[in-house]
């Protein structure tokens, strides 16, 4: 565009968690990068994360929207997520309304969060359609939506009851427990739920869906997606939304979503004296923690194992015993283990740079909750994935990695147990074995990842078809949101 004020303008609208901040943000300079405005809604304790951001653009091509939303009332963990969302609709939606009605040139579309679905009537308010970003995989958004669309139930509440989703390509089966947890509680009659399930169907209802993936990964369930929901050139999967790789390999990424207690140099330092492929990476995430049982279980498979390993741990104080859910306290190491690993062992306590650590020549393989920007973050570094699952879509994702993508090994799944730490010492061990079948197709993964988002590449292609999508939204002065072409509308029972 040759004039600032003549590119098409997005709302772009992150759910508040950094997990989902990021991968948006990544993605709201790509479209920078391609020619058009953003304005990004976030609440204040995300600013920082849109502060590199600030500093390289200005307004009209970046600008923030800072709108605080209240705390939700203390109740159970799935509570407080429904209560959240609801605080933002009641508290942003006013504000966004009178915002656009002032602004000289307002958005000609929203993009915004999958657990903000509530947008999709935002958008028709103010005529102009709504966009769905995954920070899911397309698998896992597909088993979601047929979740929420069809509403299997479980009579005898079975933990063990199979679900198979015989709409989704390959009619892949679940048991009960590995299944959403909202979806579950809905399902069990917790009324709390029905506002996440609208939702859910308003999401399926969207003008398109944007997915931080990739064709060569998940191209089944794009297509899927593609006839079922949204229509043919409504679904783009524009991923990884990475830091592309560089030669000076700490430019972006020592700091990439938090500060850690150890130095990007010293723990460069460290791994550089480490065999190439012999580290297995250990963490699940920001929010998941481990309890006491599990810590111990894994602390002693690593002990045993005897390889070298890097070990991210979210450690708050003592616990229960029980796995503790988000913003809960997490189990602290054994006494005497860092000890007794000092020479082949690092703990990292807090925030790690992932991405850093695993594009690292020395890591082998890392042992994840699966959740999807792990996911990704492993692939693109050609990592052996070692699948402990914990909640969310993490079953989902572990379901692709080991069972379609051949990339995976299981190292625990089974919810509310504790792993056999001789069996997951025998997993560790053998993760960074060269021989292993699932080392070549994390080599393969890793170079298809980045053939995607290369120039002509698949998510290339793809970034380049939503940008001529939302810049004809703006040519073509569309105030109205346009229906997506041969989608079924979807209906919520009062009962279910």
């Amino acid at each position: 565009m040759s004039a600032a004020a003549d590119r098409p303008h997005l709302l772009v609208y992150p759910f508040s968690s950094s997990g989902h901040v990021i991968p948006l943000l990544d993605l709201t300079e790509r479209l920078i990068g391609r020619g058009l405005a953003v304005t990004v809604l976030v609440t204040p304790a995300n600013i920082p994360l849109l502060q590199p951001l600030l500093s390289r653009y200005a307004p009209p091509v970046l600008d923030a929207l800072v709108l605080p939303v209240p705390e939700p009332p203390t109740s159970l963990a799935q509570h407080r997520l429904v209560n959240r969302l609801r605080a933002m609709r009641d508290h942003h939606s006013p504000a966004v309304l009178r915002w656009f009605a002032s602004h000289p040139s307002p958005p000609v579309a929203i993009i915004s969060d999958y657990f903000l679905g509530w947008t999709s009537h935002l958008a028709c308010q103010l005529g102009i359609p709504r966009i769905v970003f995954s920070p899911s995989a397309a698998f896992a958004v597909s088993v979601e939506f047929s979740l929420w669309r069809d509403q299997p139930r479980n009579e005898h509440q079975d933990a063990d009851y199979a679900v198979t989703l015989s709409d989704l390509p390959d009619s892949p089966s679940f048991n009960w427990w590995q299944l959403s947890l909202l979806y579950r509680m809905f399902a069990g009659g917790d009324p709390e739920l029905r506002f996440h399930g609208d939702g859910m169907l308003a999401n399926m209802d969207s003008w398109g869906i944007v997915f931080n993936s990739f064709s060569e990964l998940e191209r089944p369930y794009m297509d899927h997606m593609a006839k079922r929901y949204f229509g043919p050139g409504r679904v783009w999967a524009v991923g990884p939304l990475l830091p592309p790789p560089v030669n000076d390999s700490t430019v972006g990424l020592a700091d990439r979503g938090g500060s850690s207690s150890v130095s990007a140099d010293n723990l460069l330092a460290w791994l550089d004296a480490r065999r190439d492929q012999s580290v297995v990476y250990v963490c699940f995430g920001s929010r998941m923690v481990l309890s006491n049982a599990e810590t111990h279980a894994l602390a002693d498979a690593l002990e045993a194992s005897g390889v070298q390993f890097i070990w991210c741990v979210r450690e708050d104080g003592a616990n229960s015993g029980r796995r503790p859910v988000a913003g809960e306290q997490g189990a602290a190491v054994p006494d005497g283990f860092e000890d007794r690993t000092a020479k082949r062992g690092l703990v990292i306590r807090g925030w790690a740079p992932q991405v850093l650590i695993l594009r690292h020549r020395a890591v082998g393989s890392f042992l994840t909750h699966c959740g999807w920007n792990s996911v990704l973050e492993g692939l693109t570094a050609g990592v052996v994935m070692l699948t402990w699952p914990m909640g969310a879509d993490q079953y989902s994702d572990a379901k692709l990695l080991v069972d379609q993508l051949g990339v995976g090994i299981r190292a625990h799944e089974r919810e509310d147990s504790t792993p056999n730490s001789a069996e997951l010492a025998q997993i560790l061990a053998r993760s960074v074995d060269g021989s292993i079948p699932e080392r070549a197709r994390a080599r393969e993964l890793k170079e298809a990842a980045a053939a995607a988002v290369s120039p002509g590449g698949s998510s290339d292609k793809d970034l380049d078809a939503f940008v001529k999508a939302v810049t004809e939204l703006k040519s073509e002065g569309k105030r109205a949101v346009a229906s997506s072409p041969e989608k079924e509308t979807n209906g919520f029972p009062d009962v279910i």
